[in-house]
């Protein structure tokens, strides 16, 4: 028996199978090869066609199963982690009205910023833990001002994983998770927040129904068995954002523990068991996998939403047919702080470090007879590192301990230079566990389905494959440290 778990990424599409005895990965795929492309018609827009979330997840189906050699049959539970905060659209026919406005489209800030006035800054901390911002809620309300006679057509709006659940199961469901991580959920009353809904003029109708995140949440219909090649009425029993689920296939579940991971955006996440809130929002709190009415655990995310999509870009625009190895190869020929060179990796979308403020990347301090491809592909992955760190003090200002930090093997944390970086400044271990966000889905499934009796004993069997620490000598980094941070003052004054 086996338990199916997919990663709905806005790069790729990644699937795990797991063991239903061992618990363990016997095989992972990812689907396209070459990054998923991101429509942007307006500068801070970002688009994607959700129907080809799902050709891909159909494709990296195929190939998962095809490297696995195993019965598809004997699948036994499907889970869903999925990009947060993006918007999906359906009419009554489940038929998709527009692209998704995906988690770093910025094109709803303002409207975000007019509801937080209105509403009250301490309303918005209280109850939902964040202010509107750019969140889901803000960019439907865009869609009403914006596209009136779309938005008379929608039948219910979704998150992405909430797409894909339909497309398997042929029914349109949430979960408090997903309504908390797009600003619909009120953590102080436990409802669907009516002031959102009555602050943007949304139809409480529009609102899927809820379902439990971590227990049966639909069964696969016998269409998208077919397409599949599974069989029918297997279990959905786990849904998710990809930041709580990473951090949940990382067994970080209580407070105090904490996991982070650099995809195309960058992210920390903590844990805590109080409310807590950022007095600028610049760190939001949702709730997290193990969330519940009388056990209100809440994940503590910082957000950077330029992280691998820069080192992917210079990677494009310099690195030519080079690996990411090899990159940091050459990378590591040059010294600590790239010869006085510093890259502001902040090119996608409005960033929540800054209160939403649209900084852009900038490289700074370039010398055209000193720096070369070498100084910046060293610069690059230590800006990234930089604006990790600089977020980190922001979490610590609120009262998270960051002295040790979970991290998966599938991600920037694969580089020396960048995992050394944020080790060293911010004098914290950092583990590296052999575990994707996919089979963490796909064992919380196995929860869900009622063949694991909890959480923490499917997320026990994780493997530290190597541990980085901190140097004593911390100098080099700090004077590279403080040269980045000099370039983003002078930045945020523009």
């Amino acid at each position: 028996m086996y338990f199916l778990g997919y990663d709905i990424g806005s790069s790729s599409i990644k699937a795990a199978l797991v063991d239903a005895k061992t618990l363990e990965e016997i095989s992972v795929a990812k689907y396209p090869e070459k990054e998923m492309p991101i429509q942007s018609d307006k500068e801070g827009w970002a688009e994607q066609n959700p129907e080809e979330w799902w050709d891909n997840l159909i494709s990296v189906t195929n190939l998962l199963l095809e490297k696995a050699r195993v019965n598809r049959f004997d699948i036994s539970a499907i889970g869903i982690a999925y990009q947060m905060h993006g918007l999906v659209l359906v009419d009554r026919q489940q038929q998709v009205l527009r692209p998704a406005i995906i988690w770093c489209d910025s094109r709803a800030v303002s409207i975000g910023q007019t509801a937080k006035e209105q509403l009250g800054e301490a309303f918005c901390l209280n109850h939902l833990l964040n202010t509107p911002g750019n969140f889901t809620a803000s960019k439907l309300s865009w869609v009403k001002e914006n596209e009136p006679g779309l938005y008379k057509k929608i039948y219910k709006f979704m998150l992405p994983g909430d797409f894909i659940g339909m497309k398997m199961t042929d029914e349109i469901v949430t979960t408090i998770g997903g309504l908390s991580e797009g600003i619909f959920w009120d953590f102080k009353e436990k409802r669907v927040s009516k002031e959102i809904l009555d602050q943007f003029g949304i139809e409480s109708k529009l609102v899927p129904e809820v379902v439990v995140g971590i227990g049966i949440q639909g069964k696969l219909s016998s269409g998208a068995a077919e397409i599949l090649g599974l069989k029918p009425n297997i279990p959905i029993a786990y849904r998710a954002g990809d930041q709580p689920n990473n951090a949940m296939a990382l067994n970080v579940l209580k407070p105090g523990e904490i996991a982070a991971t650099g995809g195309t955006s960058g992210v920390i996440y903590g844990i805590s068991k109080k409310p807590l809130f950022d007095l600028k929002s610049r760190v939001n709190g949702f709730a997290h996998v193990n969330y519940t009415q009388e056990n209100g655990m809440i994940g503590i995310l910082l957000c950077i939403n330029g992280a691998g999509i820069q080192y992917s870009w210079t990677r494009s625009l310099l690195g030519e047919q080079m690996s990411y190895e090899q990159i940091e190869q050459v990378a590591a020929t040059v010294p600590i702080g790239a010869n006085g060179l510093s890259f502001l990796p902040f090119g996608n979308g409005a960033e929540r470090i800054f209160e939403n403020r649209m900084v852009g990347a900038h490289m700074s301090g370039i010398d055209l007879n000193r720096h070369s491809k070498p100084d910046i592909f060293r610069a690059t992955i230590e800006g990234i590192a930089f604006a990790f760190v600089y977020g980190a003090r922001i979490m610590r200002e609120m009262g998270l301990t960051i002295d040790k930090i979970r991290v998966g093997n599938d991600n920037l944390f694969q580089s020396e230079i960048f995992s050394k970086t944020i080790a060293v400044l911010l004098h914290a271990k950092i583990e590296i566990y052999e575990t994707t966000g996919a089979s963490g889905a796909a064992k919380a499934a196995g929860v869900g389905a009622g063949f694991i009796d909890s959480i923490e004993e499917a997320m026990s069997t994780q493997k530290i494959i190597k541990t980085v620490l901190p140097d004593d000598e911390i100098t080099s980094y700090q004077m590279a440290f403080n040269n980045w941070e000099k370039a983003l003052e002078k930045q945020l004054k523009n």
